[in-house]
């Protein structure tokens, strides 16, 4: 389990499974997400909340990892821009030491 901080203040965080990480890579979610600026703001959440909300729409079956993502950190009451930054950044963290294992 992992844990992201939610907030630059650090009183908030969301905790992130790593069959959370694992549905992220499933679905290529962060790919091509994040614009060519290089910054994460709340279009590029919004952008990730629509692009989840048309998996989900495009399936007959709903996948329960999709929507446990969806549920416990996507759409997350504390899950802002910066939430993503850190979770973009945890995902990346992950990879890498999935890769190297």
């Amino acid at each position: 389990m992992y844990k992201i901080q939610a907030n630059a203040s650090g009183t908030r965080s969301i905790e992130v499974s790593e069959e959370h990480l694992q549905t992220i890579e499933k679905y290529a979610l962060l790919k091509d997400l994040i614009d060519s600026n290089g910054f994460i703001d709340e279009g590029v959440l919004d952008k990730l909340k629509f692009n989840v909300r048309s998996i989900l729409e495009s399936q007959e079956t709903g996948d329960k990892a999709l929507l446990d993502l969806c549920l416990d950190v996507i759409y997350n009451a504390n899950m802002k821009a910066f939430g993503l930054h850190q979770l973009v950044l945890c995902y990346i963290a992950w990879k890498e030491k999935t890769e190297s294992n």
